[in-house]
């Protein structure tokens, strides 16, 4: 059945481009490299990480992740960077994109020792800017558990306005969480 509407971004967009590296105040992100996958599983071994993200890796486990950003890269369907600065930092990633639809969710983690400096939401404000900017997309959107009130101020500071909470939405380690959605739209002021 055809669509009758024209895709917001065509595919092959994403594909035709090499994976850029983005820079802000105080970081830079960075395609992922098989050499950051011990701090991976590492980071995947942190309560507050696991907590938010139900999961771990091992080494071998995290290098598989690291392996597959680049298909995911090629087939349009997400996209990872690693925070870093004199090391890694955090990650972020458009962790799923529609390009017909011009949406993307993206999602984020900051190891502790760089906790507390600004930068989940500057690393989410850079990949808003080159997601809307350069790709084209319309729509991007943050989803996080309620009871997580440091990426609720993360997506607030980085201009994503609360818009809902999704109820019983995602099943964590310890059960069925409601999520709050947070979202910008191209042309959204961040003032």
């Amino acid at each position: 059945m055809p669509s009758l509407v024209s895709p917001v971004v065509a595919a092959g967009a994403l594909a035709r481009l090499d994976q850029p590296v983005l820079t802000g105040p105080g970081l830079t992100l960075r395609p992922w490299r098989a050499t950051d996958a011990s701090v991976v599983a590492a980071a995947y071994d942190e309560p507050g990480i696991r907590q938010w993200h139900s999961r771990s890796m091992t080494v071998d486990e995290a290098l598989a992740w690291i392996g597959d950003w680049p298909r995911r890269w090629q087939q349009e369907t997400g996209a990872g960077w690693a925070v870093v600065d004199d090391g890694v930092l955090g990650q972020i990633s458009l962790r799923s994109i529609d390009l017909a639809g011009g949406l993307a969710e993206i999602s984020y983690w900051v190891l502790p020792e760089a906790r507390g400096r600004g930068l989940a939401a500057t690393a989410l404000t850079v990949l808003t800017g080159w997601a809307f900017e350069v790709l084209g997309l319309h729509r991007i959107e943050v989803l996080h558990s309620t009871r997580n009130e440091a990426s609720c101020r993360v997506a607030e500071r980085a201009g994503y306005p609360y818009e809902a909470t999704l109820r019983s939405n995602v099943l964590h380690a310890d059960g069925w969480h409601d999520m709050h959605l947070h979202a910008r739209v191209a042309g959204d002021s961040t003032a």
